[in-house]
């Protein structure tokens, strides 16, 4: 014996399937990445880099504050601060 759907039925169910997507897509975000940098040089000898490297993640379509956030210990110079920063970041 066939199945037979009333045009209710069908609207429905085309209804239900258009609307999914837009459900999926408004379920909260995870939490933000957080990208932490250590760098034994000084924020100025490193800003253009830095710069770059935010540049690339626009590009691929991540927004800072949105996405990720970045965290920035600079030692500038003194190698012996390293651990120390290192620590902070990870706190």
């Amino acid at each position: 014996m066939p199945v037979t759907i009333g045009r209710r039925e069908l609207l429905a169910a085309l209804g239900g399937a258009a609307a999914w997507p837009n459900s999926v897509a408004a379920q909260p975000r995870a939490r933000r990445a957080l990208v932490a940098m250590l760098v034994a040089g000084t924020s100025v000898g490193y800003s253009g880099l830095v710069q770059a490297f935010r540049r690339g993640l626009q590009k691929f379509g991540y927004i800072e504050g949105r996405d990720f956030d970045i965290v920035d210990r600079y030692a500038d110079g003194d190698p012996t601060r390293l651990p120390a920063l290192a620590m902070e970041l990870v706190k």
